[in-house]
């Protein structure tokens, strides 16, 4: 135990840290990330907010956490990987959404007798046609939604996407070249 109650910081019911934007806890000269405070428990998320926390207490620039459109991958066989908000979600906090979605065999796989698939989903805010979220279940998903994590990030809207020229034969062109509107 670390006395973090008898210092006077603030724990959750499940014992984490409670913290601030800043990653503040309730007592100024205690911080935390990472895993502690129970906000985001992913390795990439715990270094981004240490690097947060040190522009802000040693850069000068103070940086809050931001924990939206972190892009997650699960490497099993198939790959699963996401950014960004789901169907349900973005239909929660947006109303009127459209989705893009595709299944497909890879061009590779047409010469062999291997039948794999792969999905591919981009959620679309109806209004503004700004991608809130891409999802996918393939080889490399995860390398891939990388790639989609920035565009999702930056705010960038269908026909960006759609502008984009892809890499010829690629699973990932199969972002850029989204046709078939669903609602």
């Amino acid at each position: 135990m670390l006395g973090l109650q008898a210092a006077g910081v603030k724990l959750a019911a499940d014992g984490a840290v409670i913290v601030d934007r800043y990653s503040k806890s309730s007592v100024d000269s205690i911080h935390a990330v990472g895993d502690v405070t129970n906000r985001v428990n992913l390795t990439p998320v715990a270094t981004a907010e240490a690097m947060w926390l040190a522009r802000t207490l040693f850069g000068g620039e103070p940086t809050p956490v931001d924990h939206e459109n972190v892009p997650t991958a699960v490497f099993a066989d198939p790959n699963l990987a996401s950014v960004g908000l789901s169907e349900e979600t973005a239909r929660e906090r947006h109303g009127a959404i459209d989705l893009y979605k595709t299944s497909f065999r890879a061009l590779k796989l047409t010469l062999t007798d291997k039948q794999e698939r792969t999905f591919m989903k981009l959620v679309v805010e109806r209004a503004s046609q700004r991608v809130l979220g891409a999802h996918m279940i393939g080889p490399d998903a995860g390398e891939i939604i990388q790639g989609i994590a920035i565009a999702v990030k930056l705010g960038a809207t269908k026909a960006q996407f759609d502008a984009t020229l892809g890499i010829h034969p690629t699973a990932a062109e199969e972002f850029v070249t989204l046709r078939e509107k669903q609602t």
